[in-house]
């Protein structure tokens, strides 16, 4: 039986961290839309030349572009379990496309979590975060300070605050991800299919409730 989980949340949750822990407990590929176009992208596919000559116009890339792509990485042997997908779909169309799509491999969505946590939450965690310039180690402020003030525990190297870490952007940044996301999550509601994790807990509690809405 395979299964096909479509997991949500915010910038700043640790989606992408319970991604990579999900898909080992599970042994379901863990697919990235973000890395999907990186990796069509750098191959030069025959897809991601069709998907560059709309980013070069500065266009969105269609959906069916984005499908096909989705499409081309399920039918590879790692998916025949099942995926998790991180990133995609971010629409209502988006989403009933994906459901045409995977008839196609005898599967559906069967759960879509959303780790979510207060705006203010976020807003705490990212905009406290500095990254190493070496080889990309991330620290918190709060969470994860450094032992050494702006100096990597791992490497020495300098640590920095990317534009995209400063509050104003980070607030933005969260602003816009839950206007834009907000029809998908009631269209997954409507569905029957959301589960809502707080995401304010420990990592190991977060994969644990992941793993019971995935079990169901």
């Amino acid at each position: 039986m395979t299964t096909y989980i479509v997991l949500l949340g915010p910038p700043g949750v640790g989606k992408g961290t319970q991604a990579k822990i999900l898909s080992e407990k599970t042994g379901l590929a863990h697919i990235s839309s973000g890395d999907l176009f990186r990796e069509n992208l750098k191959n030069q596919t025959e897809l991601g030349k069709l998907a560059q000559t709309y980013m070069t116009k500065g266009e969105l890339v269609p959906d069916d572009v984005t499908i096909a792509m989705i499409r081309d990485r399920l039918s590879r042997p790692d998916c025949k379990e099942g995926a998790i997908l991180d990133g995609f779909p971010r629409t209502p169309a988006q989403a009933d496309a994906l459901e045409t799509m995977l008839k196609d491999f005898n599967g559906h969505v069967d759960v879509v979590p959303f780790v979510t946590a207060d705006a203010n939450v976020l807003i705490e965690r990212l905009g406290g975060r500095w990254t190493c310039r070496a080889n990309g180690h991330i620290f918190n402020e709060k969470s994860n300070p450094p032992k050494n003030e702006k100096v990597c525990d791992f490497d020495g190297s300098e640590l920095y605050q990317r534009d995209d870490d400063k509050e104003e952007t980070v607030k933005r940044r969260i602003e816009v991800y839950f206007d834009q996301t907000s029809p998908l999550i009631s269209y997954y509601r409507d569905h029957g299919k959301l589960v809502e994790i707080d995401g304010t807990q420990s990592i190991d509690q977060v994969t644990q409730d992941l793993l019971t809405a995935v079990k169901k």
